[in-house]
Formats: structure tokens, C-alpha cells, sequence
């Protein structure tokens, strides 16, 4: 996600770091960087340059002049201009109504009726909503099945009748809703795979009838500029109330994000980062302002291990480290704990100062961490509580067990080793965290 971006913009905030003065010359270079940059990543030129010449505009004001870390200064205007281009403030989702109605809409092959499930998922687990999936795509061969298997891996009811009137179907939907006490009705919309008038009036019919909170439209991150075009073409139909970008984390550019709000004023609520169900975010601007220029995103990650991470088990976990209890069980239990982060890699990218420190180049093959569970798997429940009995016959069976080889069992039972020492300092305040 942004990491073309992301590494040349980085490379220009380095480059005016250096500077012990700021003049119009060496702000110039940076910002020509800037601006080939931001069109090399499929950033609109308006947009470009309306933004380039608003920090040209404030890195050559007094404030910047004036100040002993000019450097700093202009990265912050960077920063500030950014969060700006991207919406300034979160756009919530709407979540008061009774139920609440959202519609889905989008071009054919967008994501839309994965996102759907995604959404109702996140509803589900944040907001603690109870809610209803709507099949009104009658036309795309699979697509109500597509959606009611969505529907049976998060354990959510889809509403569907079948080849019906769509228009129908959504205002049966959403009686249905109320009856069984949904709070809130998701409703997926057939897509085509251009815009035309019988699409757009389909649309118009059901937004008539049961007059949704939400109209998001899901896009494909991977169009790049023809975004614009897409969202004008629904907008002009629909009182579009925002967006959701799919499939970004296959688009190393992000052109279109950074140029959506400005265009359209329609804002981005929700980002896809992941073909996981759980891989829908919400879009937080200044969020991802600071990750694309590599400051790091903590919130996030922390928001994220808040969401799968059992927290009473965890502060039991840290307990039993700081007194040195802490055995192979327990480094288990939390090796599963952190599975559900998704691949570690990403969260990597999240913390501040991770290219400098070399921490995003990182590869972390999932393989490893299944062997190391395969390794303790292949322990008996008393090993893993007393690693220290484990000798030279009981690590040939580990071994042989996991299908793995003594070496690697001799490694982990070192690392695990280390690890509970580390702690043991830590706790009696003899070594100091490395940050």
C-alpha cells in the first residue's frame, strides 16, 4: 500500500532534513521530487499541483524561516497538507438508525459483495451490531450464493428471494429486518461492468423505496484516475455518502486515494487492506498520512491487536513473564494470539521509524511460525510446562514428531530460553528497552 510513494516521498523529507536553512532553491528541488512522485504514483494533476503549490506556498513563509529545525517544519506542513488532500477528518458511518440502512453500490468486479460481508463483520465486532445482508443482485450468475457463503462463514443472515425484484426484495428485506430485530440492513446491489441507465435506475428505485442511511460505493483501487470518472458517474444518480477503496494493498500507488475527496468531496470511509474477512478498515486520514511517510501508524496497530488479542489473557501472559513462570504453554497460547494479527509484516510497516531501521524489507514466512508450533505441538502438555527435563531422546521424538530436525527444536528451546531471561532483567530493572 503507497510503498512507491511512500519510499520517494521519504527520500524528499530526508533530503530537506539535511538542510540547515530552507531557501526558494533547495525548496524547489524537494518539491519537484514531490510532484513527480505524486504523479508517478497516478495522483490527478490538479491535484497535484493545487497541492504542490500549497507547500511551496507555507514552506517559504516566515514560520518556516524562523525556525531552528526548518526541516522538521516543512515535514510537518508535508504532513498537514496531506491529511488535508486525503478528507482532513474521519468520516464516521452512519450507525443511529432503527435498523440502520446502508446500500452497496459499484461496478462489476469491484469487491462489492465481499465488502458487504466485511462491513457486516466489522459492525458486528466494533460497533456490536446485529446485521442483515440483502441479496438484491438478481442478475450475475452466483451472486446471491457468493453472498449467503459470505454470509455462512461470519455466522450472518442473508435475506435473499431469489431471481426477484431487486427494488422489492429490498424493501421486503428491510421489513424483515425490523420483525427479527436487526438493528442494521446491508444491502448488496447488482453491478455492471459500466455504468449505464438501466443500472443507475435500479439504483435510484431502491434508494427511493427505503430511503438508506448509507450509500457507499466500493471501488477498485487498481483503476486508478478512472476512479474520478466512476464516482461522478454514481454521484450524479446517487446521494453518494462516501466511498470504500478495495484491493489497496495490491496497489502500490494509491493515486486514487489522494485524489477522490478533492474531486468529488466524497468522502473514503473504509479502506480494504486484506482478501481476509477481517481486512476492512476504516479510513482515518491522518492515519495514513504519517504511514506514507514512513512516521508509522501505532494507532492502528494497536486497535487491531485490541480487536483478535484475548486481553486477560494476555495480561496473565505478561504476569507469568515478568516473575519467569512462563513456560511453552503459554508461548503457545500467545503464538496463536498473534496469528490472528494476520501477516506480521504489515504491522511491521505500522511502526515509526521501521524503513530506517531496515524492518520493512523484512520477510516473514509463515511456514516458520507453523513449524515452531508444530515443534511444541509434538511436546507432552508436562514438557511444555518444564522445557528443562528435555534431553537427548525426548528432542529426537519432538523431532521426529513435528517433522522437523533436533536442531531446529535445540534452537527454539534456546530462543525461548533467552527470551524468559530477558524478562527477568527487565523486571529487576537491570537492562533498559531499546527505545
Amino acid at each position: 500500500m503507497f510503498e512507491n510513494l511512500g519510499d520517494r516521498l521519504q527520500n524528499a523529507v530526508d533530503k530537506i532534513k539535511g538542510y540547515g536553512k530552507i531557501t526558494e532553491d533547495n525548496i524547489s528541488e524537494v518539491v519537484r521530487e514531490i510532484r513527480l512522485a505524486l504523479l508517478e504514483a497516478d495522483v490527478n494533476y490538479v491535484v497535484v499541483k493545487e497541492f504542490i503549490n500549497k507547500v511551496k506556498e507555507k514552506a517559504l513563509g516566515e514560520e518556516v524561516a524562523k525556525s531552528l529545525k526548518p526541516g522538521e517544519v516543512f515535514v510537518k506542513i508535508l504532513k498537514d497538507e496531506l491529511v488535508e488532500l486525503l478528507g482532513g477528518e474521519k468520516a464516521d458511518l452512519y450507525t443511529g438508525g432503527s435498523p440502520s440502512i446502508l446500500m452497496m453500490a459499484g461496478l462489476q468486479g469491484s469487491g462489492k459483495t465481499t465488502t458487504a460481508g466485511k462491513l457486516a463483520l466489522l459492525l458486528r465486532k466494533k460497533f456490536n451490531k446485529k446485521p442483515l445482508l440483502v441479496a438484491c443482485d438478481v442478475y450475475r450468475p452466483a451472486a446471491i450464493e457468493q453472498l449467503k457463503q459470505v454470509g455462512r462463514e461470519l455466522n450472518i443472515e442473508v435475506y435473499d428471494e431469489g431471481d426477484g425484484n431487486p427494488v422489492e426484495i429490498a424493501k421486503n428485506g428491510v421489513k424483515y429486518a425490523k420483525e427479527k430485530g436487526y438493528n442494521y440492513v446491508i444491502i448488496d446491489t447488482a453491478g455492471r461492468l459500466h455504468i449505464d441507465e438501466s443500472l443507475m435506475e435500479e439504483l435510484e428505485n431502491i434508494n427511493n423505496e427505503v430511503k438508506p442511511n448509507e450509500i457507499l460505493l466500493v471501488i477498485d483501487s487498481m483503476v486508478g484516475q478512472d476512479a474520478i470518472n466512476v464516482i461522478t458517474g454514481f454521484n450524479d444518480r446517487l446521494p453518494l455518502t462516501g466511498a470504500v477503496l478495495t484491493k489497496l494493498d495490491g496497489d502500490t500507488r494509491g493515486g486514487a486515494a489522494l485524489s477522490i475527496r478533492h474531486l468529488t468531496n466524497i468522502p473514503i470511509k473504509f479502506i480494504g487492506v486484506s482478501e481476509k474477512m477481517d481486512g476492512l478498515e476504516e479510513f482515518y486520514p491522518e492515519r495514513m498520512a504519517t504511514r506514507i511517510l514512513g512516521m508509522g501508524d501505532i494507532m492502528s496497530m494497536l486497535e487491531k491487536a485490541e480487536s483478535v488479542i484475548d486481553q486477560d489473557e494476555a495480561l496473565k501472559a505478561a504476569k507469568k513473564m515478568q516473575s519467569g513462570k512462563f513456560d511453552l504453554e503459554d508461548f503457545l497460547s500467545q503464538l496463536n494470539q498473534i496469528k490472528k494479527l494476520g501477516p506480521l509484516e504489515n504491522l511491521i510497516k505500522m511502526i515509526p521509524g521501521a524503513k530506517k531501521m531496515g524492518l520493512t524489507d523484512v520477510q516473514i514466512d509463515p511456514k516458520d511460525m507453523a513449524h515452531v508450533e508444530a515443534i511444541v505441538l509434538s511436546m507432552t502438555p508436562y514438557e511444555r510446562r518444564h522445557p528443562e527435563i528435555l534431553k537427548a531422546s525426548r528432542k529426537q521424538r519432538i523431532a521426529k514428531g513435528s517433522g522437523r530436525s533436533v536442531e531446529e527444536v535445540n534452537r527454539l528451546l534456546k530462543q525461548f530460553e533467552e527470551m524468559k531471561q530477558m524478562m527477568k532483567h527487565l523486571k529487576n530493572g537491570n537492562m533498559k528497552l531499546p527505545f
